[in-house]
């Protein structure tokens, strides 16, 4: 067995990077985070911080605006992987620079886990988030830095919990709203599941320089169908109503920061097809519970389960 790499993990106390630090550390990757020395005592981060430690994480103090605190921590090994939030995606430039002068990086996988940057339609807001990363790969390929790139599509634990119904804190159980005419595919994956698909394909040959797409079978479902799902698990028809895209598009324009954010990503994956208008060609991208079939997913049955 090759020896495995040794990962630095940017972003690791945000929401999806938790889940790909545990992943690391739970399949015996030497895992190293970034932390701001600011950040151990805040209450909330520093117990995710607390729970690092306990599972084997090497704590590494830095910060994405020091160079120099970034280009130590990353000669310390072999993949980084980027997790930043929102904000942070276009400063993912300053990662790039870090990695060019330390220049020991095997792999880079920036921070992305939602829709396939470049083959996807959408509207503002979503619209800029999305050029934002497309500009990070042309920026990492253009610097000649060897990339993954993790297409994650829906994160479950936010879109599950309320079947998509925007300010709602269970599932419904009298009436659903449906975006567009409920006929579009979309795929929900756990975060624990992102988390172990993306350390499987670090030191995987057949992921270099290529977007792994996680869209495991059981998981792909129109609205319509997850709603049918649903009625099925509580034993009753809902009262459904469509949202037409030029009402939806209505909805993003009338309202606020970041409900317009959400709105606008619906958009693109429900009424476009962001994450099934187009089939994965070997020449850019890979699908992952094809290349890990080990890997046991928990599907989007299973997650609804919990809430029957």
């Amino acid at each position: 067995m090759a020896e495995k790499s040794k990962i630095l993990i940017i972003g690791g106390t945000g929401y999806i990077g938790k889940f790909v630090v545990e992943a690391s550390a739970k399949s015996a990757h030497p895992t190293f985070a970034l932390v701001r020395e600011s950040t151990v005592s805040d209450p909330v981060k520093g117990k995710i911080i607390e729970n690092f430690k306990n599972s084997g994480v090497t704590l590494v103090y830095g910060d994405l605006y020091d160079h120099a605190s970034l280009v130590k921590a990353i000669k310390q090994v072999d993949v980084v992987i980027s997790t930043v939030g929102h904000l942070q995606l276009a400063d993912q430039t300053k990662i790039i620079a870090a990695i060019k002068e330390a220049g020991n990086v095997k792999r880079f996988f920036p921070s992305e886990f939602g829709n396939d940057v470049d083959r996807v339609e959408a509207v503002e807001p979503a619209k800029s988030a999305f050029e934002t990363k497309a500009q990070i790969r042309r920026a990492i390929e253009g610097e000649g830095i060897p990339y993954t790139y993790v297409s994650a599509n829906y994160f479950a634990g936010y879109f599950l919990p309320t079947l998509v119904q925007l300010g709602a804190t269970s599932p419904p159980r009298d009436k659903v709203v449906i975006l567009g005419d409920g006929t579009v595919k979309a795929v929900f994956n756990d975060e624990h599941d992102i988390g172990t698909y993306t350390i499987k394909a670090v030191d995987d040959p057949r992921t270099l320089n290529k977007v792994v797409y996680l869209k495991p079978p059981k998981n792909i479902y129109s609205f319509n169908e997850l709603v049918a799902l649903w009625e099925k698990k509580i034993g009753k028809t809902l009262e459904k109503s469509y949202v037409s895209e030029e009402q939806l598009l209505k909805q993003i324009q009338e309202s606020p920061i970041p409900i317009n954010v959400v709105l606008s990503i619906n958009h693109s994956v429900f009424v476009k097809g962001g994450h099934t208008n187009f089939v994965i060609e070997p020449s850019f991208g890979v699908e992952a519970s094809e290349l890990y079939p080990d890997v046991k997913y928990t599907t989007v049955e299973e997650y609804l389960e919990k809430f029957v």
